[in-house]
């Protein structure tokens, strides 16, 4: 599903903190002991934060852009840190983004705005393979560029903690676009520059 086509609504922290309590409470927690008092409202303050890209067009990020005549060369900002809550279990993953795209007619985006675009599209219930998506897809309809490559590298605590309890695997998607679609040797130059094997 496409980003526009997704409609989020405002969190509502009184509902999120009458949840949990009812969470604790089904799971045989007293949420009026004393450690867990304050559980409920924390947990809402959480998710304000974790899930702060639910309530933004993270592509906006990519607005700003300038023209610095480097057309045809390669733009790469690699091992972005982010984390993000897999909607499956509501269990985190935390990763790195990798990106390159190469500009056409030398219209570039601040690297911080890469950055801010990777936060977006994890700050919310996610799943790993739609956000590989959604960035390249950002890329492409922002930038306009000839085109972009997008690697997540992300440790899934669904399979760590529960489960198959596989600790340590490590989840590799890409999403391809344009030239590193089309051009062997150009996607196998973007990935040995990321450290990523072909």
């Amino acid at each position: 599903m496409a980003d526009s086509e997704l409609t989020y609504r405002p969190l509502d922290k009184p509902r999120v903190e009458a949840a949990i309590r009812e969470l604790l409470a089904a799971m045989g927690e007293d949420p009026d002991r004393e450690g867990l008092l304050e559980t409920p409202a924390r947990v809402a303050r959480a998710c304000e934060e974790l899930l702060g890209g639910m309530q933004e067009n993270p592509a906006e990020h990519l607005l700003k852009q300038f023209n610095e005549g480097h057309s045809e060369e390669m733009v790469i900002v690699k091992d972005i840190p982010f984390s993000s809550l897999c909607e499956h279990h509501i269990l985190p993953f935390i990763g790195k983004a990798h990106l390159a795209y190469i500009p056409k007619d030398g219209r570039v985006t601040g690297l911080s705005k890469l950055g801010r675009l990777v936060d977006g599209y994890a700050h919310r219930l996610q799943v790993q393979e739609r956000m590989t998506t959604q960035i390249a897809d950002s890329l492409m309809d922002a930038l306009n560029p000839r085109g972009c490559l997008v690697v997540i590298e992300a440790e899934h605590m669904c399979m760590n903690m529960r489960g198959i309890k596989k600790t340590g695997s490590v989840t590799v998607t890409s999403a391809v676009r344009g030239v590193f679609r089309e051009d062997l040797k150009t996607r196998e130059e973007a990935l040995r520059l990321l450290g990523v094997s072909a």
